[in-house]
């Protein structure tokens, strides 16, 4: 491990810059959630079903999966820094499309430009804040970049929600686009620049995966992540199931709140310890899930396992990016972005098959999740011995 910074790094956290990344990943998110919470008058007015409109997010974040790769491959030459501000311009563009237009069919179209442009923001935005800081300090940088992730998708749904009813769904966007505009200033102002790749130097997607550690990785990634989502997506239906329907603002609120306590811990820790971080996030959100299927009609039960349950959660995207860039180097943008690309995925087919687990054995979807979760317990102690951290 190295001790002292290489030179052009900064030997403690450049906050300044590393919070203009974190804004520019918690505009991502809620681009990307935001829809959700204003279903029903955006599809009032655009005049389509809200099941409709709620491929909004699928799109996105499908998108996001299919481009990731090949659009994050095809911008490696590009300086790290005139990336980061043509996409958060992209941001501007798509909203303010989005909040204008007339049809749906446009709209959707603005949202997959913008799950495009997230795909790559966020294989981006890793790799940055890690080359910004010595080697000993990266996963504290990487959770300070990524804390947008958590408060986004933990504020992006009930914001948004808020503010369609209060100004209406279509100035929700118009906010999201005016967001970008300073934060464009601010990049520019403090994120220091940093060059892309050399003409030849560009990572062959085939070598990458090559990399020991790094197939066994994306196989985690992709359990984690559809475990998570066969029974986040259906919660309100669990909660309803139990009793608790009116509960279900107040855990989804929790466990938003702890999501973001949960990568403050994760920061403290994953330098030093990373395989006993990828432990700990899939062990405590199997535990919680299993503790929920079982004991899910107490609502102290309930609430609490939900909130420990966003604590594991919290911390694991961050983790995964982090041990991606520990097996495949930190200018593995490639490599970043199939972490991205294999998360993603997971979305898309976590909603759809706890769709189909819902339909024809409700009672087996936190089971389904809990074995999925074993996964990840299996495969993080081959995973993480490559990189010599414990």
């Amino acid at each position: 491990m190295n001790v002292a910074a290489p030179p052009g790094r900064a030997t403690g956290l450049p906050l300044g810059a590393l919070l203009a990344l974190a804004t520019s990943v918690f505009l991502g998110c809620l681009t990307e959630v935001v829809p959700a919470g204003i279903l029903l008058p955006a599809s009032a007015d655009l005049g389509v079903s809200p099941a409709v409109t709620g491929q909004l997010v699928t799109v996105y974040a499908i998108t996001t999966a299919l481009t990731a790769v090949p659009l994050t491959a095809a911008t490696t030459r590009i300086p790290r820094k005139a990336l980061l501000l043509v996409l958060v311009t992209g941001f501007v563009v798509t909203n303010a499309v989005i909040a204008l237009s007339p049809w749906f069919a446009l709209v959707l179209v603005a949202r997959v430009v913008s799950g495009a442009i997230t795909g790559v923001l966020w294989s981006l935005v890793a790799n940055y804040a890690m080359r910004l800081v010595s080697v000993e300090r990266s996963g504290r940088a990487l959770a300070v970049a990524m804390a947008g992730t958590p408060v986004g998708f933990a504020l992006g749904v009930p914001a948004g929600a808020a503010l369609g009813v209060l100004i209406g769904w279509r100035w929700v966007f118009v906010v999201m686009a005016l967001i970008a505009l300073p934060l464009l200033w601010w990049i520019s102002a403090v994120v220091p620049p940093l060059p892309g790749e050399p003409a030849g130097g560009r990572t062959r997607l085939r070598t990458v995966l090559r990399t020991p550690g790094l197939r066994p990785l994306l196989v985690l990634v992709i359990a984690f992540s559809l475990a998570h989502n066969i029974f986040y997506t259906y919660l309100g239906p669990f909660y309803a199931g139990h009793g608790h329907a009116g509960l279900l603002s107040a855990g989804l609120l929790l466990f938003g709140l702890a999501t973001v306590a949960g990568l403050w811990l994760v920061g403290l820790a994953l330098d030093r310890h990373p395989r006993a971080v990828l432990l700990s996030c899939a062990a405590t959100a199997a535990c919680c899930i299993a503790v929920l299927a079982v004991g899910g009609r107490g609502p102290g039960v309930l609430l609490a396992a939900t909130a420990l349950w966003g604590l594991a959660f919290g911390g694991a995207p961050t983790s995964f990016q982090a041990v991606t860039a520990l097996l495949a180097g930190r200018r593995a943008d490639t490599a970043q972005s199939l972490t991205i690309a294999s998360w993603n995925g997971a979305v898309a087919g976590g909603a759809l098959t706890g769709g189909i687990i819902l339909g024809t054995a409700p009672a087996a979807l936190p089971w389904v999740a809990v074995a999925l979760l074993t996964v990840p317990l299996l495969l993080a102690t081959p995973v993480t011995s490559t990189n010599g951290r414990d």
